[in-house]
């Protein structure tokens, strides 16, 4: 049975209230046709992501997505009811085909256990999860020079880094270790110790995704006014979250950490001014 327009945006905006813990509270800032192609990129993500990290992932179930991809962006949809929104998400605001092949190519390689030797080969990873959404998002948002698109990419590179410090211990339990061995070895640090080693390496890598931070400031007055506020929100939720991250210290190896309900709803608030 065919899932028509209306019903696979709906379907994307469900998937999107309920799983994008981060994301939805910035979405909301937007107009209804910018936040429902919002939560169609964010229910694809989310299907590439789940593909790699439900229990029993294999690389032919990421093979049979890639395959639903190529017939999506032609207009053939599968059975799987994001499609239709996805396609016409793409198709509106001209989204290069490119941004969602690399995003499997990323996710496919965390089916198999894996270490990262150095920053550039986690720069490599970063720009395929993460920077490709935010290059992504911008088209939906509207942007106003080819200068943005870098500093969208920088964005992503600095989500990915706040996501990997909070992310530490579940990494560790599939086998990912993202931390680049060079700064492992730099620190003297063998994942994952309570040691002072290990929190100046939290630091450092905290450090480095504030220099991605900062360096993709000018992107927020490089898109169209009307989704600066939600651009504004997603960057201040994700800074606020590096900052717990770093603060907690060891307790990223007990738990993980997370922005409370009140303080996502104050940047929103926020947001609608900025």
């Amino acid at each position: 049975m065919s899932t028509s327009l209306e019903e696979s945006y709906a379907h994307c905006v469900q998937v999107a209230r309920r799983r994008a813990r981060n994301f939805y509270y910035a979405f909301v800032l937007l107009d209804r046709a910018r936040r429902q192609s919002m939560c169609a990129l964010y229910a694809f993500m989310r299907r590439c992501d789940d593909l790699s990290d439900e229990p029993g992932a294999v690389a032919s179930a990421i093979e049979r997505w890639r395959g639903e991809l190529v017939e999506a962006l032609a207009g053939r949809y599968s059975g799987h009811p994001v499609w239709p929104a996805f396609h016409d998400t793409v198709r509106r605001y001209q989204i290069p085909h490119g941004y969602f092949f690399e995003m499997i190519e990323g996710v496919a390689s965390d089916l198999e256990p894996r270490r990262v030797k150095t920053f550039e080969e986690l720069y490599r990873y970063c720009y395929q999860v993460a920077s490709v959404v935010g290059l992504a998002v911008i088209h939906v948002l509207g942007f106003r020079s080819e200068e943005a698109l870098p500093l969208a990419e920088k964005c992503g590179v600095a989500f990915q880094l706040t996501n990997i410090l909070r992310d530490l211990r579940e990494d560790a339990e599939r086998g990912r270790v993202y931390v680049p061995e060079e700064d492992l070895r730099r620190f003297g640090v063998t994942p994952w110790e309570r040691t002072p080693a290990f929190l100046g390496l939290v630091k450092f890598e905290a450090t480095r995704a504030r220099a991605y931070y900062a360096e993709s400031r000018p992107l927020l007055d490089m898109v169209e006014p009307s989704g600066r506020g939600s651009l504004w929100a997603l960057i201040e939720i994700y800074r606020r979250l590096l900052e717990r991250v770093e603060r907690a210290g060891f307790e990223v190896l007990a738990r993980r950490i997370r922005l409370p309900l009140w303080e996502k709803c104050w940047v929103v608030a926020r947001g609608r001014i900025a």
